[in-house]
């Protein structure tokens, strides 16, 4: 597993993240054009989402994540080639399709490698410390941000961040994938066949159904993320400060991660309850608006990240066939729907929406993780 941690780590480490949406500024594009990119990658990723988890279940997990990396490899090399309106939607459409590889492929990757071992009870310890990786990485990618743009501006930025891309899929090529050549985890034996037991699984199933939904709407959740940093400057932090203030949220979700893999046999009710209070820190912070806020939504996205772990963790340990990455990839087409209802909610009523919206969660949570077949160990 310590190969798939350097890819959790490198794989988000990429310089562009913090930089590319003043890249499309700088270029000259509106923020209605600006719009449209994002929805170009959005439509692009729903799409890709199922096709492409079929595809790694027929094929290969690691297969599939390393291509994702191409991808988005492939993405920045236009858009630090050749920017302008028309190479950045290319790249997004790029994108979207490596997201959608690498949705489903990671956790199919990672429970096939724990179950072929004998430790599939670890899945939740591991998962976490892996979406722990993710965000912790959060941390050197706006460091080398901000020096790679002071030594070379955008082209260095783009250039270093598609170097990082075709790294993290060499690491994820390089990556052991056990056989499932047998009994109910076998591999699917076509494209179409991988398509249709993982819909079936996903889409009939009670339990796997209710857990898929609840992991999508949880994860959709991750979209107020993009608003920390407005709300930072509307509770008082001044603008030169927001960049240092704002990595605390995300090590403060990769501690609740860390610590959800300990978690993992708790009751629905606890874990409604856990995320529950995480909810009602995140609405006391908005009453009190102040910069000292910032701690309560820390402690809000430790334990929102931490109720994450354990939901995916469930969800992992319904799924019987062969075709666990389809299946996993109806979680990022359902989230990547109700993101659509995160932005929503924020466009009209800000962080009292959102927060109405994730009690509307926790009181979804117990009927959709209502116990189910005990884990195979």
């Amino acid at each position: 597993m310590r190969r798939l941690r350097w890819w959790a780590l490198l794989s988000d480490a990429v310089p562009f993240y913090p930089l590319y949406a003043l890249l499309f500024a700088d270029v000259g594009l509106s923020d209605a054009r600006i719009s449209w990119l994002f929805v170009v990658w959005s439509v692009v990723g729903i799409l890709a989402e199922v096709p492409s988890g079929a595809w790694a279940d027929r094929f290969s997990h690691r297969g599939a994540m390393a291509l994702g990396g191409l991808a988005q490899a492939s993405a920045y090399v236009l858009w630090t080639a050749w920017p302008g309106f028309t190479c950045f939607a290319y790249g997004f459409a790029l994108w979207g399709i490596g997201g959608a590889l690498v949705s489903g492929s990671v956790e199919a990757l990672l429970h096939d490698g724990l179950a072929a071992a004998g430790s599939a009870d670890r899945f939740g310890r591991v998962h976490g410390q892996l979406d722990a990786l993710e965000l912790v990485a959060n941390v050197p990618a706006a460091v080398a941000a901000t020096t790679l743009f002071s030594a070379g501006g955008y082209p260095l930025v783009g250039w270093v961040s598609v170097a990082v891309c075709v790294g993290a899929a060499l690491v994820a090529a390089g990556l052991p994938e056990p056989p499932r050549a047998h009994g109910a985890e076998r591999a699917p034996g076509s494209y179409v066949g991988a398509l249709r037991e993982g819909a079936r699984e996903a889409l009939t199933d009670r339990a796997v159904r209710g857990a898929v939904a609840v992991v999508a709407v949880l994860g959709a959740l991750d979209a107020v993320e993009e608003y920390f940093g407005l709300l930072a400057a509307d509770w008082g932090v001044p603008t030169r400060w927001v960049p240092m203030v704002l990595p605390a949220i995300p090590l403060a979700g990769a501690l609740g991660a860390l610590a959800a893999g300990r978690f993992v046999r708790v009751r629905p009710t606890t874990l409604t309850l856990w995320f529950g209070v995480a909810v009602g820190v995140f609405a006391v912070s908005d009453v009190l608006a102040q910069a000292g806020s910032l701690v309560g939504v820390a402690v809000f996205y430790a334990g929102y990240r931490g109720v994450l772990v354990v939901a995916t963790t469930w969800l992992q340990e319904r799924v019987r066939g062969g075709a666990r990455a389809t299946v996993t990839s109806f979680v990022g087409l359902g989230t990547e729907l109700a993101c659509l209802v995160v932005y929503a909610a924020w466009a009209w009523g800000q962080t009292a929406a959102v927060v109405g919206l994730a009690a509307l969660v926790a009181v979804f949570l117990p009927r959709g993780l209502r116990p189910s077949r005990s884990p195979r160990r």
